[in-house]
């Protein structure tokens, strides 16, 4: 990992894979939605909205009962 840069005490490094990793002062991973701020505040990382989920087609109710009486 190379040492990209230092912001507010906290260490960012960027991986062999492209990927950004976040030390703290503590030298404590960090993780979660802190560090998707600090990425995005010093515009490393670009985040773009998930796509919609589609509406799976709700089955129409079928007169199964009825016909298996008959």
């Amino acid at each position: 990992m190379e040492l990209v840069k230092v912001v507010e005490g906290k260490h960012i490094f960027k991986k062999s894979n492209g990927r950004y990793a976040v030390k703290n002062k503590a030298k404590k991973w960090v993780n979660g939605q802190e560090k998707v701020d600090l990425l995005l505040k010093e515009n490393l990382i670009k985040v773009s909205k998930a796509a919609p989920k589609e509406q799976e087609p709700v089955a129409e109710d079928t007169p199964a009962e009825e016909a298996s009486e008959s």
